[in-house]
């Protein structure tokens, strides 16, 4: 059975806090796993999370703060001390080479896996599988940042009242799948467009057209919300987000999940962060995400 969940590592901006581990975050895709931004302590929280060294097949840094990439150094030793039996590959600013140089060999280790190093310099496609084409969109921080998406081939949604009418069933609905007709009958004629689902992972950033593309059209989207809407000057000044602009950023975009995170040590209150969000309207699944959760994608429409 095929899984697609999001499993949130830690939640932190900047300072982590008790209940707050520094950034991280799993995407697991029908067996593919995804890392986004291992903060410092990535490696204990995959422990406390349930999830392996060997789950990992790419990691994609938004840039080289020390809260999302920290914990680099850990991740690759630990893929090469478990000698995870495939290839990894990451994705980072280019700009920030020489940090990810320093963080891959931080100390003496035994590299038993091929990791592809794959920098990210322009918006665009960095990678197509049969499960998903992966794209970056550039963002507004200090230091270079970029968002990443993912998003499913369409597919078809055979429709059994249209294939009875024209008598096809057994192995000749697989077969009309297959070759795009049967006997006569297209399979545009017996099934529809199924939309291929769509995720985005949006860090470190003031508001941006690279913020609006990456969330255009999501099934769900992870993005932070440093600052709650009171200290709006705040976030802008330190290239960041609140709760109100991400949750509007949603409610443009026609996302179906929203995921916060990303939180100031300065908010005790998660709430707040939420009431923030649906006051900004955004009246869809909304998740204030929280160490060690998982979440899973929305079902396909």
């Amino acid at each position: 059975m095929s899984v697609r969940e999001l499993v949130v590592l830690g939640t932190a901006s900047q300072v982590p806090t008790r209940h707050r581990n520094h950034n991280g975050y799993v995407l697991l895709w029908d067996g593919q796993g995804i890392m986004f931004d291992p903060g410092e302590g990535t490696q204990r929280q995959m422990l406390r999370a349930g999830v392996a060294a060997h789950d990992l097949h790419r990691i994609c840094v938004t840039h080289f703060h020390g809260d999302h990439s920290l914990g680099l150094a850990g991740v690759i030793q630990r893929i090469n001390l478990d000698r995870v039996p495939h290839p990894v590959t990451a994705h980072y600013p280019a700009s920030g080479q020489h940090f990810f140089d320093r963080l891959r060999y931080a100390t003496a280790y035994r590299e038993t896996v091929r990791l592809t190093e794959a920098p990210v310099a322009v918006d665009g496609p960095l990678a197509t599988t049969p499960a998903y084409t992966l794209d970056a969109a550039k963002l507004s921080h200090p230091v270079e940042s970029y968002g990443y998406r993912l998003t499913e081939p369409d597919g078809r949604r055979m429709l059994p009242e249209l294939l009875a009418a024209h008598g096809i069933a057994g192995p000749d609905v697989g077969r009309l799948l297959q070759e795009g007709g049967l006997g006569g009958v297209t399979l545009d004629q017996v099934s529809e467009v199924r939309r291929g689902q769509r995720f985005a992972f949006v860090m470190d950033t003031r508001l941006c057209d690279g913020v609006h593309a990456l969330a255009e059209g999501c099934d769900m989207l992870v993005i932070e919300s440093t600052f709650l809407d009171e200290d709006e000057h705040l976030a802008t000044d330190h290239g960041h987000l609140t709760a109100g602009q991400a949750a509007r950023v949603a409610v443009e975009a026609g996302v179906r999940h929203l995921v916060l995170t990303h939180f100031s040590q300065r908010y005790p209150d998660p709430a707040a962060y939420e009431r923030q969000a649906r006051a900004a309207g955004y009246d869809g699944e909304l998740t204030v995400a929280r160490d060690l959760a998982r979440v899973p994608l929305p079902q396909r429409i």
